[in-house]
């Protein structure tokens, strides 16, 4: 596991920011460190937003074959967010807990992913409306819509991240702040 540390901001009582201990660390495949964690946190997500459905057995086989981007805060050791790729560049699972979005760990994940690897792919259901945006605006684009792709039968769409000049120097671009 390799790690870097740098302080970030996180919303503080009264509405004030308060710095906090944020903690990069990328876990290799054959290890579970962190995978309960990660499950919590996939759980917490799934049972407020209906998103990320997956049984465990699933998800710590696929977490533990993965590359995992993760940020940690030190200072209560709450995982802020991870995203779990595939060797190819897939991102099989990226979450980020509700108390940290929209302070850039989604798309910090998605540039560490971008970084490392050639061809970043990920796939969306269809109504997730959030995660479309959001992936939209770091340059995916929608590859192909798969029907039944969940095993609830949801839709999903295949996403890319774009290959034109600048998204890649984009996303490179927030792992410097």
């Amino acid at each position: 596991m390799t790690q870097t540390q740098r302080n970030y901001y996180s919303p503080g009582t009264n509405g004030k920011l308060v710095s906090v201990n944020i903690q990069r660390r990328v876990v290799n495949p054959g290890s579970d460190e962190h995978v309960e964690a990660a499950w919590r946190l996939k759980e917490q997500i799934r049972q407020s937003e209906g998103v990320l459905r997956q049984r465990k057995n699933f998800f710590t086989n696929a977490y533990e074959r993965s590359t995992v981007y993760l940020y940690a805060d030190r200072t209560n050791d709450k995982l802020v967010g991870f995203a779990a790729v595939r060797r190819d560049g897939y991102i099989l699972f990226l979450a980020v807990a509700e108390n940290y979005r929209g302070q850039g760990f989604g798309k910090r994940l998605v540039a560490n992913v971008a970084e490392d690897y050639g061809t970043v792919t990920c796939h969306a259901r269809t109504t997730n409306r959030d995660a479309l945006d959001f992936y939209r605006a770091l340059g995916f684009s929608v590859k192909r819509r798969i029907d039944n792709y969940y095993e609830d039968g949801g839709d999903a769409f295949y996403l890319q991240l774009g290959e034109e000049e600048g998204i890649r120097d984009r996303l490179a671009k927030l792992l410097s702040r």
